[in-house]
């Protein structure tokens, strides 16, 4: 219990699928099928009694037309009880740090004990949109009563109806994609070209090191392709255990081709992938016999102008997160900071330095990062809170801080605590 009077959240354990690139290993998968296998192997894997779980909250950012609340779809898997209720929301690529944040909101107050949070995306799988004359010229004909009404309704189609309509990474309020506020922000904080490549190399390096000894691995639920002659995927395929800086020097920008200095190997990739973390309250997890990784301390959630830096939110999230844990930049032992773009994590850093933090690059992301594991928007954070904890347990961290930038000019910030 807390001083406040609400009940201690546990992070008792985490799991995720590989993360794999868009189009590649996983690109047969359906994102209910990432969702339920994380899950299914996080409930092995903690022994946990299915019949224990109050809950079940998962994020996606680009859901299935088909499968709308893929929550709902993991609660009813064959070890649960079919009267679990779930439900899917989206704050961008904050939507699994969400996830846990609302699980530990209900676990606090009392209305949960058990709850399985997480996030799933499968951006090989997107959902292609008509465009809306196609939309009601196919709406008018399913409601002809007859077959000249249904033909008529038909003939009104024009090739240029038939363009179809995929989701952009951009900005509704600005037209902006990602990139290009990436670019924004290396060009206004002067990040160079040379930065962002050799913090790219680290999350490589770094990644590959996490992945040989087994401390990412250990994480991760292994996919098995229908296909019997594909092997099963066991660990991300992003990572380049051979990049050098001289090959990623010689990469051409992406988003503003002449000026620009925002590549391919310094951005993180369009990925598939799922992620499920437990969280318990303190006494049911103790009753079970469940030895938390970490608890939740406290977090936070900011926003900016989207028309300004659009992936700065984290220099408001932190502070925020950091006053409400009680705690100072100082006090923490490890940092998870996602990497959308590496122009954006050395903005991110760069705005905690204006802050007067002194800044040790030696805590954070000391497993790589989102630009070489991946990023399924929906998933990061499961991986971001489950990374974190693990680590924290294996150094014996007392404090620990996941920060997350997210569309739309927010972001996300929590607060773990080992004791």
């Amino acid at each position: 219990m807390t001083e406040s009077g609400r009940r201690r959240v546990a992070v008792v354990s985490g799991c995720r699928t590989p993360f794999c690139k868009a189009g590649t290993t996983l690109k047969d998968a359906r994102g209910v099928d990432l969702a339920r296998l994380a899950t299914r192997e996080l409930v092995h894997r903690s022994n946990l009694d299915p019949a224990t779980v109050d809950e079940v909250i998962f994020g996606q950012v680009v859901p299935s037309a088909l499968i709308p609340n893929v929550a709902r779809e993991v609660s009813l898997l064959p070890q649960f009880p079919r009267e679990i209720p779930a439900y899917t929301l989206n704050r961008a690529c904050a939507s699994a740090t969400q996830a846990v944040a609302a699980a530990h909101d209900q676990i606090a107050l009392g209305h949960a004990n058990v709850i399985i949070a997480g996030g799933v995306e499968v951006l090989s799988d997107i959902p292609i949109l008509a465009g809306r004359r196609l939309s009601e010229i196919l709406v008018t004909a399913s409601r002809a009563k007859s077959l000249g009404a249904r033909l008529a309704a038909f003939a009104r189609i024009r090739p240029r109806d038939l363009i179809p309509v995929s989701p952009a990474i951009s900005e509704p309020s600005t037209g902006e994609t990602m990139g290009q506020s990436a670019e924004k922000m290396a060009k206004e904080n002067k990040i160079s070209r040379e930065a962002q490549d050799r913090w790219a190399l680290r999350s490589h390096q770094l990644a590959a090191k996490g992945t040989a000894d087994g401390r990412l691995t250990a994480e991760i639920a292994p996919w098995f392709p229908q296909r019997p002659d594909q092997p099963p995927a066991t660990s991300d395929n992003g990572i380049r255990t051979d990049s050098t800086f001289e090959q990623m020097s010689k990469l051409s920008p992406v988003f503003d081709r002449k000026y620009g200095t925002v590549t391919a190997a310094n951005a993180s990739p369009l990925t598939d992938g799922a992620s499920a973390v437990l969280l318990m309250s303190e006494d049911a997890a103790r009753a079970a016999g469940h030895k938390p990784l970490s608890f939740i301390r406290s977090y936070a959630v900011a926003a900016v102008d989207p028309g300004w830096q659009l992936l700065q939110a984290p220099v408001k999230a932190v502070p925020k997160a950091l006053e409400r844990a009680g705690l100072a930049w100082k006090d923490l032992g490890l940092v998870e900071i996602h990497e959308a773009f590496a122009s954006q994590v050395l903005s991110n850093l760069q705005g905690f330095e204006r802050l007067g933090w002194e800044i040790n690059h030696d805590i954070i992301n000391v497993m790589g990062g989102s630009i070489a594991i991946g990023h399924p928007f929906g998933a990061t954070g499961g991986r971001l809170v489950t990374t974190l904890s693990n680590e924290m347990v294996r150094r014996d961290v007392q404090f620990g801080l996941i920060s997350v930038c997210a569309q739309g000019g927010q972001a996300f910030a929590m607060v773990l605590e080992r004791r």
